[in-house]
This record gives structure tokens, sequence and C-alpha cells, in this order.
């Protein structure tokens, strides 16, 4: 006998899914009314074999004949498979319990053969929309949308809520029997309420208010005013009080170390200095923008330090600027006697001495604006400039409004006719005698109204008194503002060395008791000079140096000989504290002395 090959069992596999199987001997089935299969024999009495038991949906027997000759072949879905397994064992459900069992299948069409019907499915139910989970409640309450007349409330809700947010809120009136105290409380309250609404106002608009308090047309702010490293620049510096300048000073200061730097470079190279290299050089230097307005500024500060002109046929690398353009060009102005090799050249020396020459006319601007805030005060104060070492204290550095650029040179334009004067007088002869009466009378009145224009004075509005003052002498206050400005002006012309010895003075009260301790704690009634300085600078709050130490001890042995002495026995200084005296006494007779050095 031949042995089978693999190909054999490929071509029955292919009949026995097209062609029927033949029935070979066993009993023919019909399909009962109920769905299940019934023997033939079954209807003449005779014994009939035990039932099959059902394939498995997953796995069908391959040599089972297809109920439907037309589905051979296709690959039956799981709810097909259910419904026959249901079917099959006639109890329609399996054995164990399946997480499978309760998944909402598509319902079945059709029956599953000849002999099988379909078993009852219900339709499964439509899935909600991609991206939208149905919560409990919705699917308790049946999916209940709110009603037309629940919105309509909402809205009216909300417009009635922006009406009251755009209302203006209004005050109640002043009654009629109100004491004078009420009615004055009351209007105070009706001014503050109006400023609240003009600076929301100006906020809506955009405007913002300068720094004296003038309305700025500029542009909107961002923030509405300016930075606090900006606004309190002055207070941040660690460094005695004097003639500090505003922070935007300090800024264009800078900037003219910058612009002096890279114009000396360029001149002592004999190289044309034009506006654009110096922009991109400073930028570079000190990475804040840098424009025409900030050189008009230095001009204005400084007008002996450029001269400035408009000239063409540079050569330039620039694929942004021509040959043939104006460009704004910087030559430095030095003296005769400022040579090298016969030609002028700018020394180190002479950008130091400029670089002072310009922040000394910074600190002029800013006294002139110092010297304005006096004469405002009440009572009016004059101080001298050349005496002049701090500002005054309610005077506010950084509020001091900005350098006005001066004018700068501008590239020659054609001859354009701006006005009737220029029109008249280049076309004269040219019209007729009426035109050119009229024409000279628009010019006239023109140079009438230029002419007319008052004068808007800025002199500030004196003080008035307060009501907390009301009934208190009037001499009195005078007496009072002229020592408060007699004490003020000693505090603006008082020098570094005063200013020095005052810092002195006001930490020897508290560095008396300390001394004592110190003296008290090596139980010895002399110390060298040394080792006295080195234990109070590691007792003492404040953090100094032996030599600052020893300039306090000094000043100790000079206005209290009795109680504190410093002695020079050969090459050591030694001194010497007397324990036996009150150092309460000793702390008033220091604060005496303090106050009075100050009211000087």
């Amino acid at each position: 006998m031949a042995q089978l090959r693999l190909t054999d069992f490929f071509g029955r596999a292919k009949a026995a899914a097209t062609v029927p199987a033949k029935r070979v001997g066993g009993p023919r089935l019909k399909a009962a009314p109920g769905g299940a299969p019934v023997h033939r024999e079954a209807e003449d009495g005779a014994p009939l074999p035990p039932p099959p038991l059902p394939a498995s949906p997953r796995t069908p027997s391959r040599g089972a004949v297809p109920a439907v000759p037309g589905l051979a072949g296709r690959k039956r879905s799981r709810r097909e498979m259910e419904a026959e397994l249901g079917t099959g064992t006639g109890t329609g459900e399996r054995g164990g319990k399946s997480a499978r069992k309760r998944l909402e299948l598509p319902a079945v069409r059709g029956g599953h053969g000849r002999g099988v019907a379909a078993s009852p499915v219900p339709p499964p139910a439509e899935p909600p929309p991609v991206g939208r989970t149905r919560s409990p409640s919705r699917e308790q309450d049946g999916g209940a949308v709110p009603r037309k007349e629940d919105l309509a409330a909402l809205q009216s809700r909300l417009q009635r809520m922006k009406m009251r947010m755009k209302a203006p809120s209004q005050l109640p009136p002043i009654p009629a029997g109100a004491g004078a105290e009420l009615r004055g409380r009351l209007e105070t309250l009706r001014g503050l309420e109006l400023r609240l609404r003009d600076k929301a106002a100006a906020r809506r608009t955009g405007t913002h208010i300068g720094v004296l308090g003038q309305w700025d047309q500029r542009g909107p702010a961002p923030t509405g005013k300016l930075p606090a490293y900006q606004r309190f620049h002055a207070l941040a510096q660690d460094q005695l009080p004097g003639l500090t300048l505003p922070y935007k000073y300090k800024v264009l200061a800078e900037m003219f170390r910058s612009v002096d730097t890279i114009a000396g470079m360029l001149f002592n190279r004999a190289e044309t200095i034009t506006f654009a290299k110096v922009k991109q050089g400073v930028q570079d230097m000190m990475r804040k923008q840098f424009e025409e307005r900030h050189v008009g500024q230095i001009k204005a500060v400084y007008p002996t330090s450029y001269r400035l002109r408009q000239e063409k046929n540079i050569p330039t690398f620039s694929s942004g600027v021509k040959k043939s353009d104006y460009q704004l060009t910087l030559e430095p102005v030095l003296g005769e006697d400022e040579k090298l090799c016969g030609r002028p050249h700018l020394s180190a020396s002479r950008l130091l001495e400029r670089r002072r020459e310009f922040n000394r006319s910074l600190v002029n601007i800013v006294k002139q604006h110092h010297a304005a805030f006096l004469a405002g005060l009440t009572p009016p104060m004059v101080v001298p400039e050349d005496k002049l070492t701090r500002w005054h204290p309610r005077f506010n550095v950084d509020e001091v409004p900005d350098i006005s650029p001066a004018e700068l040179p501008r590239p020659p334009q054609e001859e354009r006719v701006t006005t009737a004067q220029e029109l008249l007088s280049t076309a004269r002869g040219m019209m007729i005698p009426k035109m050119e009466k009229a024409l000279a009378n628009l010019a006239l009145r023109s140079a009438e109204a230029g002419a007319g224009e008052p004068a808007v004075s800025k002199a500030p509005s004196p003080a008035s008194t307060s009501s907390a003052l009301k009934g208190v002498s009037q001499e009195l206050l005078e007496r009072i503002r002229a020592k408060e400005a007699r004490k003020l002006q000693a505090l603006m012309t008082r020098d570094a060395g005063q200013e020095e010895r005052l810092t002195l003075l006001g930490r020897l009260p508290a560095m008396a008791r300390v001394l004592r301790n110190v003296f008290v704690a090596e139980k010895k009634p002399a110390l060298p000079l040394e080792v006295a300085c080195a234990r109070m600078a590691e007792s003492f709050p404040t953090q100094m140096t032996a030599g600052e130490m020893e300039k306090h001890l000094r000043l100790f042995a000079e206005l209290l000989p009795d109680w504190v002495g410093i002695h020079a026995i050969r090459t050591d200084t030694y001194i010497k504290l007397d324990k036996n005296k009150d150092v309460g006494l000793v702390v008033e007779r220091l604060t005496k002395v303090a106050k009075e050095a100050e009211a000087l």
C-alpha cells in the first residue's frame, strides 16, 4: 500500500468544506418545533441511542456538516457560537460564570442552520459618543436635560450680576441735620471714590501717570509704574547717604562711558565714528537698547563732548545702508595739546576726565530739581549748592524727570513749502494780488497765534494746614517749621568727617556696657589695647574690624577721660577703665553728647 502524500489531505479538506458529506448509515434527523433535533425512529417508538455531545463553540469538529450550504467556509461569530451552544444543550447557559456572557454583542439576524432556531437576544444599547462618559446621576435621572425655563432664569441672573458690576456705587445723600464732622467725612469719602474711578478709567484707557504726577501720553504702561528696583534705587545703595543719582541717570552715565570707550578706539585708529558702529558696541557691552535719543541726552548733559554731523559717502559693509545715504557721525572734541605723533589722540586719562565731567553735570541737574523742591516747602529753604552734601530726606531722587534730549542734526532734505509764509516768499510775483493778500493775512494770523500762547506755570502750590492742626497757634507752627528747616539744612550741609563722627557717637551708648563687661570678665583694671579691641569686636553685635573698634575706644577716652584712659607704656598701649562708676550715668552722658552733635 502506497504511503499518502501531504497534498492528498488538502484536497479532502476542501471537498469537505464545499461538498456536503453523504449519510453513511446513521439515523436521519429532522427539526422539531422546539428547535431540538428528533430522530425519525422516535416516531415508530424504537429505542434511540443517546444524543451526541455538543461540540465546543470555539473548536467545532472538522467533519461536521454545515447546517446551511450557503454559509460553508465562513468564520462564525461569537454570538452564533453562543446561540448554537444554548440551543444544543437545551439549558441556554453554560456551566460556570464568565464575564464574556455579560457583554452586549450585536444581534443575530438569522438562524444557525436548517434545524436550529435563533435564540432571542435583546438588541444592544446604543453606545455613548467617543470622548464622553455617562455619570451615574444622569443615568438615574434618565438623562434629563435642563429645561428652557431654567436656562432663561440663569441667563437673567447673570445679566443682573453684570449690571450691578457696571453700575457705579452711589453714596448715600448727606442728611440735612448732619454735623460738620459727619459732613466732612462724607465729603472725604466722595473724593476718594472719585479718585478711584479716575484711576480705574485711566487703567482701562491705557494711559499712566508719570514720575511727577503728570499724564504720560507715550503709550500704555505694562504695569502702570516703574519696577521697584528703579523706584527705590537710592534706598538700596550700600553706602553713606550723599548726592546719589537716580537709576536712569546712572544708566545714562554708563552709556556715556561705553560710547567714550568705543569712540576712543575708533578715533585713535583714524576711523569714521558712525552711530551704527557705536550702537552695536554699546548694546553688546551693556545688554541694553541704545538709540539716537540717548545720544541726544548725552549731548544735552555734556554739550562739548562730541561734534555731531550728518555725512554721506562713508564706506560701509552693511547691506541695509547705502554708501550714498546720510549717516550720523560723532567726533570727540579735544584740545590742541592732546596730540600724539602729530594727530589728536584720546588717551585713557582724558577718558576718565570726561567721565567725571559727565557725572558732575548729572549731579548739577539733580541739584536744580532739588532746589525747586526746597523752594516749594513751607517755609522755603535755600541751601548753597557748593555746601550741599546730601538730599533732603523727603526728596525722592528716583522720581526726578528724565533728561530732555537735545536736537540732533538731520540729513538735508529737499526744500518743501510747509507754511503760508514760505509759499508767499517763494511764489511772490507769480500769483494774482487777491491770492497774495490772502496768504499774507494767513501768515500774519499764524504768527500772532504763536506769539500769544500763555506760558504754563509750574510753581508748586503752597502746603495747606491739615485738619489735625486746627486750633494750634500759627506762631507756634511757624517756629516748629523753622526749627525743622534749620535741622534739615544742617543735615544737608554736613561733610563726610562730621557724618562719620556722628555714626561713632551713635554707637557709644550701647558699646559702653559691652566695654565694662569685658573688663569685669577679664578681672583686670587695665588691658592691652589690641586685646581690648579684639574682645570688643567679638562681643559687639555689629561686625567691625579691630581698627574700627580702636576708633570707638579712643573716642571714649576723648569724651569721658575720667572713666576710660589710654596710656602708652614703652612699646605697648594700654586702656584702663574705672569699674566703680555707674554705667547708667555714663550712658546718659554719651546720649546727651550724641544729641548735641546731631543738632549742630
